[in-house]
């Protein structure tokens, strides 16, 4: 059973590195000791495994970053939950593609091992990563991603400000034009906020709720509690 924590962002405005969201984290791993972090969708590995080493050490588990493994498929075989941190998508699926590690990654989540994603890592629980935020500063093989939900996630979603002077597309406009070419619903998951999944069922938690789009549809507001059955097509 799919046990998974899919957040929009790492930070909210006055927190640090997963502050809003650690008692989600700690009840998503109340069985679990220690974390394989990937950190590939930044640059610097090291510097972003010790920002999270930091974080995870404070809410009570031990990390060990997948960058510092010279046996990456053994140390996903091995693990008792994974965390994707978020940066630059395009990065992240390319350097998961390179490694091998797609299939793997796969195998242990379907069979129950928690997976936990920020941002980018969010985008990757997803069919595809078409609905990321990023530029595509390198090029994967594929925009395929995990494909552990039947919907994509925008995260860090930000409403458009009727007041603003500025001439480009909101991101409700991105959105849509997406849902132009694709029949596969978005779930825009605004900053703070995060879907806890158990199995075929989903659960939004955070203050800001989300917003989702269907294709011909209009979007609907979802608020904290919101129940979504992944069965096929998202429902809420």
């Amino acid at each position: 059973m799919k046990r998974l924590l899919l957040i929009s962002s790492s930070r909210t405005h006055g927190t640090g590195f997963l502050e809003h969201c650690g008692t989600a984290i700690q009840s998503r791993l109340a069985d679990i000791q220690e974390v394989l972090f990937v950190p590939y969708a930044l640059q610097d590995h090291d510097a972003y495994a010790e920002t999270a080493r930091a974080q995870f050490e404070q809410l009570g588990f031990e990390m060990r970053s997948l960058h510092a493994d010279a046996t990456p498929l053994a140390a996903v075989a091995e693990a008792q939950a994974i965390f994707i941190g978020g940066g630059n998508s395009f990065r992240l699926l390319k350097r998961l593609q390179d490694d091998g590690l797609i299939p793997a990654i796969q195998e242990r989540v379907l069979h129950g091992m928690p997976y936990m994603g920020a941002s980018a890592g969010s985008n990757m629980a997803c069919p595809t990563i078409r609905t990321s935020n990023d530029m595509p500063i390198v090029e994967p093989a594929s925009f395929d991603a995990l494909n552990f939900i039947p919907f994509q996630i925008n995260p860090h979603f930000i409403d458009a400000d009727p007041a603003s002077t500025h001439q480009g597309e909101t991101r409700e406009q991105r959105l849509q034009e997406y849902l132009e070419e694709n029949d596969t619903p978005v779930l825009g998951l605004r900053e703070g906020s995060w879907l806890v999944v158990d199995g075929e069922d989903g659960l939004l938690d955070g203050p800001r709720g989300a917003i989702l789009f269907r294709r011909g549809e209009e979007p609907v507001e979802l608020t904290a509690g919101a129940q979504l059955k992944l069965n096929g097509r998202l429902v809420s």
